[in-house]
């Protein structure tokens, strides 16, 4: 039997509202909280540590 999921990351964080000012965002929210799930499951285990992995995806 093969499992389905019934939303992405993006469908299911698509609502959640982005409480940072407008000027100031030099990254998408939702490739954050994607890039820090990843980081996460991969073993991060800081902020610094996620940074590191957000930025070895460059």
């Amino acid at each position: 039997m093969k499992l389905q999921l019934k939303k992405n990351i993006y469908e299911y964080f698509s609502e959640l509202e982005d409480p940072r000012v407008d000027g100031t965002k030099r990254h998408k929210l939702i490739h954050i909280i994607t890039i820090t799930i990843c980081a996460v499951i991969c073993g991060a285990d800081t902020w610094i540590d996620i940074e590191s992995y957000g930025e070895s995806l460059l």
